[in-house]
């Protein structure tokens, strides 16, 4: 297998850093052990998150792969870095949500672990600045952030990921409640990236309700480190 050399870094943000390599088609990505929430109000250190958190995207990339959602996973490097291709991140995020939590308990006014019947999808600008605000698909085509073809093929990506990753967690005894996704273009076609980990998902444990994902953390909850390595440990065995 060819070794991939890091060539500059290109960019660092809360979670992860993105290196160039000399191939101009791949980039690693650094997997950070740094925490941050709300807006990036709260810092800590989920020590091992990097580990976990690379690990666990391989695992889930994988899986969407072969079930026909493509992505930028090439493969895993050392630990806590990861292969991916070079794709252009389209500058809104995509949550899916199958139980309410979080945002939506507070918009909706119902309590948390409210069964939806069915999934919600919704958009958010990235945006720091303005704290991520929520968009439509309207905001998306006049703001130019996506065409409607693409959107019509991000929405289809996403509600697939969806139908997937629940179909592989609840044998594995982990309620799917939401999940942020982002997309991006890669030859002229819509691919999944970023990662798909307890930092960008909600996991709840099926019999207990137990939390195993970073609302630990945002939550002072605790045993943060535990249930990452607990989630790791269902999805790779």
């Amino acid at each position: 297998m060819t070794e991939i050399w890091k060539v500059n870094r290109l960019y660092e943000g809360k979670a992860k850093v993105v290196f160039a390599t000399e191939d101009q088609d791949l980039l690693l990505i650094h997997y950070k052990d740094s925490a941050t929430a709300f807006d990036g109000k709260k810092k800590g250190v989920i020590e091992g998150k990097g580990v976990v958190n690379a690990e666990m995207s391989a695992v889930f990339f994988t899986l969407l792969r072969d079930a026909g959602v493509p992505n930028h996973f090439e493969r895993l490097l050392n630990p806590g870095e990861m292969l991916v291709k070079r794709v252009k991140i389209v500058t809104f995020e995509v949550v899916v949500r199958n139980v309410v939590a979080g945002s939506l308990s507070n918009r909706l006014g119902l309590p948390e672990g409210t069964r939806l019947d069915s999934p919600v999808l919704e958009f958010y600008h990235k945006s720091d600045e303005l704290g991520d605000p929520m968009i439509n698909e309207y905001h998306i085509r006049a703001l130019g952030l996506a065409t409607m073809v693409e959107l019509e093929e991000i929405a289809r990506l996403a509600m697939k990921t969806n139908e997937v990753m629940r179909g592989f967690l609840n044998p594995r005894g982990i309620d799917l409640v939401d999940f942020k996704l982002e997309f991006g273009r890669y030859r002229g076609d819509i691919i999944l990236g970023d990662e798909i980990s307890p930092d960008t998902c909600r996991f709840w444990d099926t019999n207990s309700g137990e939390r195993l994902d970073k609302d630990r953390f945002r939550r002072d909850l605790g045993g943060v480190e535990e249930a990452y390595r607990e989630v790791l440990r269902r999805v790779a065995s």
